[in-house]
């Protein structure tokens, strides 16, 4: 690891000086290349630095205790080489996690996809506050949410939805949620009171550029309709709603939120690129098995992966086994915490089997 780190350290240094010559600026794709490599590597070099710092302050103080003959200033290396010990432990972990292979696809910006599963309109219900949720995580990140398609029932319900979240790192952190979601609750439509369970899908994938996706125009019918719909916030009243019909993958995207056809257009072919992206992701997944099953988030899209349990106000995520009693909160948009503990269970798992390895 530490000679991995060394090297890490000597392209840095190397990254600074190519980015202080004075031509640099006129390469633009140059400068952005090193500007993002020495973005990536500075977390890293950072943490490496204080821990040889430690390591020095370890063997200072350790020198001081055997020279110094003063008890006051014995009992201050004393504490410096006990801070000392415990930082160059919480950096090497933090290096180890620093260090591991980096999704290619964690920068970049994502297109979510919500599904009503079984459950008729409960489900649509559901679907349509777990949109609402998003939309108030991603609001309270400071990062942008734009809707591209939507199929509403009359009572405030979605059948589907789906939207493109644009923010700094949004799939490391959005990818965790692809899945199956569960509701258990009284819906408002039944007359019993009795609790019900509901099912949606989330679909999570990363935005691709068209340099990720090359998609032949014989392989596209297009169509222009009329949009049409139960009216409210997905639907508008132009001749400007845009199908595209994807003959090798049978895939079929509408996209009518815009009031030009263009911009629909547009929108419907981001979503075609991200879906045969998506498809291309799932195949290299499938034939990295082992490496699949070792991590968090990027699991089988039919798996159950969180129960939302209204009359207990809990939420349960089932890959980590948390369970928090702030349904609210959560259905507020408040699920950092649930992001952040799946994030250290996976890069736990990563570290597990790459000491297995090793």
């Amino acid at each position: 690891m530490f000679d991995k780190l060394e090297d890490l350290l000597i392209r840095f240094e190397e990254l600074m000086s190519s980015l202080s010559e004075p031509d640099v600026a006129n390469d633009p794709e140059r400068f952005r290349k090193l500007m993002k490599e020495q973005s990536d590597l500075t977390p890293i070099v950072e943490a490496y630095k204080e821990y040889k710092q430690c390591k020095q302050n370890i063997e200072d103080s350790l020198a001081m205790l055997e020279e110094e003959t003063d008890e006051e200033l014995k009992e201050l290396a004393k504490e410096e080489l006990n801070d000392s010990k415990a930082r160059v432990e919480e950096l090497e972990n933090k290096l180890k996690i620093l260090l591991l292979p980096k999704d290619p696809n964690d920068e970049k910006n994502v297109i979510v996809e919500i599904r009503a599963g079984a459950g008729g309109d409960e489900a649509a219900l559901f679907a349509a506050e777990i949109y609402r949720m998003y939309v108030h995580y991603v609001e309270s990140r400071r990062w942008k949410v734009e809707l591209m398609e939507c199929e509403e029932i009359g009572i405030g319900g979605m059948k589907s939805v789906t939207f493109m979240i644009t923010g700094q790192g949004a799939y490391s952190v959005m990818k965790y949620e692809s899945g199956v979601h569960r509701v258990q609750r009284i819906p408002a439509t039944e007359s019993g009171g009795r609790i019900h369970t509901s099912t949606i899908t989330v679909a999570v994938m990363p935005e691709a550029e068209e340099v990720d996706v090359q998609i032949d125009e014989k392989d596209v019918r297009i169509d222009v309709m009329r949009a049409s719909g139960n009216g409210g916030q997905c639907v508008n009243t132009t001749d400007s709603a845009v199908r595209l019909t994807h003959y090798p993958t049978g895939i079929v995207i509408y996209s009518q939120t815009e009031k030009s056809q263009l911009q629909n257009k547009d929108k419907a072919f981001a979503l075609l690129r991200a879906k045969l992206y998506d498809i291309e992701c799932q195949k290299a997944h499938d034939a990295e098995a082992e490496a699949r099953r070792s991590q968090i988030g990027t699991g089988d899209r039919s798996e159950k992966i969180r129960t939302y349990n209204f009359p207990q106000g809990r939420v349960t995520d089932h890959r980590i086994n948390l369970t928090l009693y702030k349904l609210d909160k959560i259905m507020n948009g408040d699920i950092q915490e649930i992001i952040d503990a799946l994030i250290a269970a996976d890069q736990a798992m990563k570290l597990s089997r790459m000491s297995e390895e090793g």
